[in-house]
């Protein structure tokens, strides 16, 4: 259970949550485990098999205090709100905010520049761990690169020109990704980013784990009440969820490349978790998911440190977090989206 600006996340199945005079009470086999006065809470989120009491959810929405019910994996499922939403207004915001150009471009930049930093992070830890001098040395390069187009990123104020330092960095990246696999680089060295399908082991893993997070991505946005098609990065597309895969630049990089890169490295995943499908497409069989589902559920549940809010949470609320903060500066509580810098 973790309370974050003003939102009780519940995640511990068979959780009791419950009204107690004007307190909020979560119990766990018969026990309290949490209290929270009512008047300090905006929100509740329940993930999977959680227990919420008639009584809470009618004095939730008469509050205008919204429940958010996602299941296990973090996909939305549903909201109760109460007869009069502020989420009209939210959303009337999101969509002014996406017509105004300047105030878009600010958010995309801010975006872009977590993704880099993130992903850069992970070529230098893997430059530090490496066992070949030939491979540090082409990954610390690659930082270098990386570090080497933040400082444009303020002048850019087109979102084409963002977009355009935006693929400079996933270039610069991706060539050096194969340096980051230790373990059978001949089947899962990366030769190219390709997908739609994947061509070969890698990229096939780094999809699934991009589908798991666009889901996870997908739910915060709703959770949180914005529209995951409408986005500021990512240009808008009938059926393409643009918020949520702008959501989800931050954490590609350290969430699911790295638990790919960890899942190749420690023979976790093996070549056999594969098959080649008719017209060269490449997928992971049924034992491959589950191993894949298993460790990201696992990865999710470790803490990192969030250094807006200065604390530890689990890496799998990160995205709802950086979901309000959006909504804050859509709202103008907040004069600019700040990314997560995930360490």
């Amino acid at each position: 259970m973790e309370q974050i600006l003003n939102t009780l996340y519940v995640t511990t199945d068979h959780a009791y949550v419950h009204v107690d005079h004007q307190t909020l009470r979560v119990d766990i086999d018969g026990k309290t485990e949490l209290q929270v006065p009512l008047m300090h809470l905006g929100s509740v989120v329940v993930f999977g098999n959680v227990l919420v009491s008639p009584k809470m959810i009618h004095r939730c929405t008469e509050d205008g205090r919204e429940i958010v019910f996602l299941d296990r994996n973090g996909r939305f499922k549903g909201r109760v709100v109460g007869p009069t939403s502020g989420n009209v207004l939210l959303r009337q915001a999101q969509y002014a905010v996406a017509a105004d150009q300047q105030r878009t471009a600010s958010i995309a930049r801010n975006m872009v520049a977590g993704k880099i930093q993130n992903a850069r992070g992970v070529v230098q830890r893997a430059a530090r761990d490496a066992g070949d001098e030939d491979d540090a040395a082409a990954l610390r390069a690659c930082a270098k690169r990386m570090a080497d187009i933040l400082p444009s990123l303020p002048q850019s104020e087109q979102l084409d020109q963002i977009r355009g330092l935006e693929g400079v960095a996933a270039r610069t990246y991706f060539g050096a990704f194969r340096r980051m696999v230790c373990s059978d680089r001949e089947a899962f060295g990366l030769t190219g980013r390709n997908k739609r399908p994947p061509r070969d082991r890698i990229n096939a893993l780094l999809s699934f784990l991009y589908v798991l997070l666009l889901n996870d991505c997908t739910a915060a946005a709703e959770g949180v009440g914005l529209d995951p098609q409408v986005g500021y990065l990512h240009a808008l597309r009938p059926g393409r969820a643009a918020l949520a895969l702008d959501l989800m630049e931050e954490f590609r990089a350290p969430l699911a490349d790295r638990l790919a890169l960890t899942l190749v490295n420690r023979r976790q995943v093996r070549p056999q978790h594969f098959v080649e499908r008719p017209g060269g497409a490449v997928h992971l069989d049924d034992d491959g998911r589950k191993q894949v589902v298993i460790a990201y559920q696992k990865r999710k549940q470790e803490a990192i440190h969030h250094q807006l809010l200065q604390r530890k949470m689990p890496f799998g609320l990160a995205p709802h977090v950086q979901a309000r903060l959006l909504a804050r500066v859509l709202r103008g509580d907040m004069d600019e989206y700040v990314p997560a810098r995930c360490r």
